[in-house]
């Protein structure tokens, strides 16, 4: 256990020798399974703590503030209409197995000096006049149209541009698709009891790597405050030649909830829930194993169906009317004999689908 300066609070580090994924964790949590992959237990996170990433504590933290009668009705929605699902697949094995936790993201302030130039847009009116024949005469018409006049423009710039933000994660790309969007203005002030009881990932991206990332945000900041300053409607062909300096990094946390259900071979399978808005992701898939259980129990019936027509066949030499019987048996046998295969290609058109 360490106190870790900045964080203001007594946190344990763990890493998941499965994916590779390091956390911290409230001092005294309970031996607990990857929160990522629940696949293995977390381990102690050995070496030198003070070059873990860590070392930059966050700033700012999004509260995890979803209604409770939303989740659930999230997590419902989300086992609703899977044909066939897997036995562990329901809302509340989702629930009870679901962890709280936040995901990094750098922010970074820093001191930019550039020139600049730019072509800025002015929006004017053009008025003309047409002429219209009607109701048996010509009459003239005003006709306003809207132009933009462009002109150049430059200048130099320095600013002091504050909290834009940069990737912690090298799965960033793929969190983003699965959780969607973060309301990064809901963010409040650190404090460590927003922590309680939650799992904090850390990141795998430090800062010097992250920076490419983020010169795109001191770009738009900057182009849009140059464009301010000119008093212009629109702006194009931005081009500056910045140099940065004083920066500093701290993080901003993000929530989530990590929750997971059972497949056929008894794999966890992963589900992510955004702790912001209750966006649901994660794989939905049929149960081959129950697809093919329900296939043979028709197979089952097909079967008894022809047995059962076969007898009545025999019986027909004694009782020629049962013969029409038995023919008829033997037709719907083969028929739901066919449709025995119906589940095992629902189940994996949807899974093929999903």
């Amino acid at each position: 256990m360490h106190e870790i300066a900045g964080w203001r609070a007594w946190l344990e580090a763990f890493v998941c020798e499965q994916c590779d994924w390091s956390y911290l964790l409230p001092p005294g949590s309970p031996a607990q399974r990857c929160p990522n992959c629940f696949q293995t237990m977390l381990a102690p996170l050995e070496g030198d703590l003070s070059k873990v990433a860590y070392n930059r504590p966050p700033e700012l933290v999004i509260p995890a503030r979803l209604p409770p009668e939303l989740l659930q009705q999230r997590l419902h929605d989300f086992t609703r209409g899977i044909p066939f699902a897997p036995r562990d697949l329901t809302a509340a094995n989702l629930h009870g197995r679901m962890r709280q936790g936040y995901l990094p993201l750098w922010l970074v302030d820093g001191d930019v000096g550039a020139l600049w130039q730019a072509e800025a847009g002015f929006n004017y009116q053009v008025v003309s006049h047409q002429d219209r024949y009607a109701q048996g005469g010509w009459a003239s018409q005003e006709v306003k149209e809207a132009r933009i006049r462009w002109e150049p423009r430059l200048g130099r710039l320095a600013r002091r541009y504050h909290n834009l933000p940069a990737p912690a994660l090298e799965e960033e790309a793929s969190l983003a698709r699965r959780l969607g969007a973060y309301q990064l203005p809901a963010a409040v002030a650190y404090e460590p009891s927003l922590l309680s009881e939650s799992f904090v990932r850390l990141p795998n991206r430090p800062p010097d790597n992250a920076w490419p990332d983020a010169i795109p945000s001191f770009q738009a900041t900057a182009a849009q405050e140059c464009q301010q300053a000119a008093g212009a409607d629109h702006w194009r062909e931005f081009r500056w030649s910045p140099e940065y300096g004083n920066l500093n990094w701290t993080q901003l946390l993000r929530p989530v909830y990590t929750t997971y259900y059972l497949a056929d071979a008894g794999r966890p399978v992963v589900v992510l829930i955004n702790g912001q808005t209750g966006q649901v992701s994660g794989p939905r898939r049929a149960s081959m194993k129950r697809a093919r259980w329900a296939t043979l129990l028709i197979l089952g019936l097909a079967v008894v169906i022809a047995v059962f027509s076969l007898l009545l066949a025999l019986v027909s030499i004694l009782e020629p009317r049962l013969l029409t019987a038995s023919g008829a048996g033997l037709v719907l046998a083969m028929a739901i004999g066919l449709l025995a295969f119906l589940p095992l290609i629902i189940a994996w058109q949807f899974n093929h689908r999903s």
